[in-house]
C-alpha cells in the first residue's frame, strides 16, 4: 500500500500537484483533529475532551478483512492501555488497547453489521470507540504520525 501510495505522489508531482489539496493537508482546519499513534496500532483523535479511538492502516493490512468486532459497553472506565476489545479477521484475532484513561461514550455500532468498515476506511468511517480524556498529559506519551511512519518503518526493517 506504501508502495502504491508513493507511485500515487510521484504521478501527482508529475502533472505538477505537491500534494493533498491545501484544505486537507495535516494541521488545517479542515484536516480535523491531529491523531497520536501508541505502538501496539491504535490511533486517537481528541477534539473537546472527547477521544475518538481507531487501528491504523498498517494494522488493518496487517490482519486481512475484518469479519467481527467485540466493543466495549458505553461507560466502561478504561486505564491507558488497558484491553478493551478485539478485532477478528479472516487470518488473526486481534485485541484493542485503549491509548488514553477515560471513559467509553460511544461505541461505532456500524460495525456491527459492517465489520469491513475497519479495513475501508479505519481513519474515517471505521472508528472503534469514543472515550472521555481523563489525564491530557498521557497523549503527549503517544507518537505524533511522522513518529510512528518512523517506528513502522524500524519494524519492516
Amino acid at each position: 500500500m506504501a508502495v502504491a501510495a508513493a507511485a500515487a505522489w510521484r504521478a501527482l508531482r508529475r502533472v505538477g500537484l505537491s500534494g493533498p489539496p491545501r484544505a486537507f493537508r495535516v494541521g488545517s482546519p479542515l484536516a480535523g483533529p491531529t491523531r497520536r499513534f501508541t505502538d501496539k496500532h491504535e490511533w486517537i483523535a481528541v477534539e473537546n475532551s472527547i477521544g475518538t479511538v481507531g487501528i491504523s492502516n498498517f494494522a488493518q493490512e496487517a490482519l486481512g478483512d475484518v469479519v467481527y468486532c467485540s466493543l466495549p459497553e458505553i461507560g466502561t472506565k478504561l486505564n491507558k492501555q488497558d484491553e478493551f476489545g478485539a478485532l477478528e479477521s479472516v487470518k488473526a484475532a486481534s485485541e484493542l488497547y485503549s491509548p488514553l484513561t477515560g471513559e467509553v461514550t460511544e461505541i461505532n455500532t456500524a460495525l456491527a453489521d459492517n465489520p469491513g468498515l475497519v479495513n475501508k476506511s479505519c481513519y474515517q468511517d471505521g472508528w472503534l470507540i469514543k472515550m472521555t480524556v481523563d489525564n491530557p498529559s498521557e497523549l503527549d506519551e503517544l507518537m505524533s504520525e511522522d513518529a510512528y511512519e518512523k517506528y513502522i518503518k524500524s519494524m519492516e526493517e
